[in-house]
């Protein structure tokens, strides 16, 4: 079994690596029109505050370049963080993540465990694959609508 840390090296040697690109995506469907969105849950570690603020605020400009995100938003309390996601399809989910794997992952997991991901909507390709290092649970939409 994975420890810790070695679970964080090995999902960060995959983003920065390029798992998570839009040359990935390709076995994906790039032409998907259903949402997907997530809720990452985190622990902030211990005397990371200023870290984290300024990381936070870096990767908020960044994300709201990314024309396919719907919504980013980080809530915190104490020392536990959730991160809430949403993307117009697979096609800008996959962008996101290869930007975040390519210019904040190695800092990001230096200062914030993963605790648990659940996604929402039809994450396939390159998209699964990847959030499935965060030890993702995928739900599939059974019912409701989006306005």
């Amino acid at each position: 079994m994975l420890t810790k840390s070695m679970k964080t090296a090995a999902l960060a040697t995959v983003l920065i690596g390029g798992l998570m690109t839009t040359t990935a995506m390709a076995d994906g469907h790039l032409d998907a029109t259903d949402d997907i969105a997530w809720t990452l849950t985190l622990d902030l570690a211990e005397g990371q505050d200023d870290a984290f603020s300024l990381l936070m605020a870096e990767m908020v400009a960044a994300t709201k370049e990314e024309t396919g995100t719907k919504s980013y938003e980080w809530h915190r309390s104490g020392s536990t963080v959730h991160i809430n996601e949403r993307f117009e399809t697979n096609g800008d989910a996959g962008v996101h993540l290869g930007n975040f794997g390519e210019n904040f992952a190695e800092r990001f997991l230096a200062i914030l465990s993963p605790t648990g991901l659940h996604v929402y909507g039809p994450a396939e390709g390159g998209v699964r694959e990847g959030l499935a290092g965060f030890g993702a649970t995928f739900y599939e939409q059974v019912g409701g609508f989006d306005r």
